[in-house]
């Protein structure tokens, strides 16, 4: 069998009209398409002068829905903890422990999620606002936004509890900054490396 059916384009009855040399172009055997079209183009599509990672707003999804899982398994844990030591103090066996089991691993789980949920969408709220008002995402982004988020989520308790939930935000931020600046994967300290070393 003749190999020269895979240089002619697919035809559904008609013979295709002749083109030509200069203008037939290697087509692939299997899809009939131009090649050329796929070598030309760009993997990813940057707009001009767009950096190549994810800002904060593309990371605040994944920041989110990681937030609400690991919030689940902890209060799912937790739940279940309690429900072991809640059914063994009221001696109750077989099905009914199995029901009030899932009750407490459930309502925990779902409680908790909610929790850490809600704070990162705060978080990452703040975030991507304070980012959009400086024109820079910075350090001083992540600590101000871990901060503000402490301060609203502790705001209806009162002006003490709202305090110490600022400052637990702010210390948590700056913890994670510090960890961050340490590991070297922060962008102004290998400048100022390269600056002053």
């Amino acid at each position: 069998m003749s190999d020269d059916y895979l240089s002619k384009p697919l035809s559904f009855g008609a013979p295709a009209p002749a083109l030509p040399s200069q203008q037939i172009q290697p087509l692939s055997p299997y899809l009939n398409y131009d090649t050329r079209y796929l070598q030309s183009q760009p993997e990813f599509i940057f707009p001009e002068g767009a950096s190549k990672q994810r800002g904060r707003f593309e990371l605040a999804f994944s920041q989110i829905g990681s937030s609400a899982m690991i919030g689940a398994g902890i209060g799912g844990v937790a739940g279940f903890y309690n429900g072991v030591r809640a059914t063994a103090l009221a001696n109750q066996t077989g099905k009914l422990r199995r029901t009030q089991l899932l009750n407490h691993v459930m309502k925990q789980g779902a409680a908790t999620a909610n929790t850490l949920g809600t704070l990162a969408v705060m978080y990452s709220v703040f975030g991507v606002v304070l980012q959009w008002a400086r024109g820079e995402d910075d350090e001083i982004n992540t600590i101000a936004a871990g901060g503000a988020t402490g301060l609203l989520y502790k705001s209806t308790a009162g002006l003490r509890k709202c305090a110490m939930g600022g400052g637990i935000g702010l210390a948590l931020s700056s913890l994670y900054v510090l960890w961050n600046v340490t590991g070297g994967s922060s962008k102004k300290l290998k400048e100022l490396r390269s600056q002053y070393m």
